[in-house]
């Protein structure tokens, strides 16, 4: 019997959780965690929101257990919108706690920003897999933070893209993202612009990411076929889609609880434009073949992702596997016997 007592709390920070994983191995994880959401087999509530009007922004909380693999994690989010301007800090701040579940051990507790932005943008890769057309070989990702070099990593593991197109309102955020990224990168070419509908029309995959409170996309700039990951919106109010887009589509979800009051459907849901009858599926049943996917080539899909906390208790212990082996990070003794 392991010997839980002398067991210590591995700790890391952002820079040794970045390349503990794969692109490919981060898809996979949020891919095994939408399997398990599919067949019953975890426990999780829809993330808590702490709200405070002192400080624009919020706090979440995100605890979830999986089957397989064995685990699991809670992930404290604190987002303050005037970091950046006034304090020179990230506009996000996250940390990931591991447990052991049968004797509830802190295994780790480590930075979760780096793999927020990972596992996030393997939401969206991990949708056009399952619900865009086979010959998809445009993409076009909304929004140039941090979340689209998640975005851009994952879904090229997915598709082999001709063109690949990039959006801000801010030209000099565009030219810091492809400043940064291009190296990574030999097929194509990225194409910023701060030119929405040229960014979106003719795309074959839209990936959305931004916090937008008012429709950004749409609904003429989108050509029957194309499937639309919607990432950004993650709180009441949040709306990405001008909503008569979704009227048009077949649209899955993530975890219909939490989608119907924080993802992209909650204000066509709470103005009545749609009914929750509309939803196609949650994208774990589609994947365990409950509930069909795209029906023809011809249909326009939606994916509402709000980030499951099954997406971190299914991927933090091969990050933590790894970087036991490779030594990193620091081991505190938490409790004393």
């Amino acid at each position: 019997m392991e010997n839980w007592a002398n067991r210590k709390t591995l700790i890391l920070g952002r820079n040794e959780m970045i390349g503990l994983l794969t692109p490919g191995e981060y898809n996979d994880c949020v891919e095994q965690a939408y399997r398990m959401h599919g067949e019953g087999r975890y426990y999780m509530d829809p993330k808590g929101h702490i709200v405070l009007d002192r400080f624009p922004g919020e706090w979440e909380a995100m605890p979830s257990y999986i089957e397989e693999p064995h685990a699991a994690a809670c992930k404290w989010v604190s987002i303050r919108e005037r970091n950046r301007e006034r304090y020179n800090l990230p506009t996000v701040f996250s940390i990931l706690i591991y447990t052991e579940p049968e004797t509830g051990f802190p295994l780790a507790i480590v930075d979760g920003s780096y793999h927020t932005v990972m596992r996030t943008g393997s939401a969206g890769a991990v949708s056009a897999k399952w619900l865009a057309r086979p010959d998809s070989r445009k993409l076009a990702i909304v929004g140039a933070g941090n979340m689209a070099e998640g975005a851009l990593a994952t879904c090229n593991e997915v598709f082999d893209w001709d063109e690949v197109r990039i959006w801000s309102r801010s030209q000099e955020t565009l030219d810091h993202f492809v400043q940064e990224q291009q190296p990574r990168y030999e097929r194509f070419e990225l194409q910023p612009s701060t030119n929405l509908e040229e960014v979106v029309r003719g795309a074959d995959v839209v990936v959305t990411l931004t916090p937008a409170r008012e429709p950004l996309i749409r609904a003429e700039w989108i050509s029957p076929g194309t499937h639309i990951a919607a990432v950004g919106a993650d709180k009441a109010g949040d709306q990405e889609l001008e909503g008569t887009l979704l009227t048009r589509a077949r649209i899955f979800v993530d975890d219909i609880r939490q989608c119907r009051t924080d993802g992209e459907i909650n204000v066509p849901l709470s103005s009545g434009l749609i009914k929750e009858d509309d939803i196609a599926g949650e994208i774990g049943e589609v994947i365990v073949g409950r509930k069909s996917g795209r029906t023809s080539d011809d249909e326009i899909t939606i994916f509402d992702s709000t980030g499951i906390a099954l997406q971190d208790s299914a991927t933090v212990p091969l990050e933590y596997q790894r970087a036991m082996e490779k030594g990193l990070g620091i081991e505190k003794k938490m409790i004393s016997t």
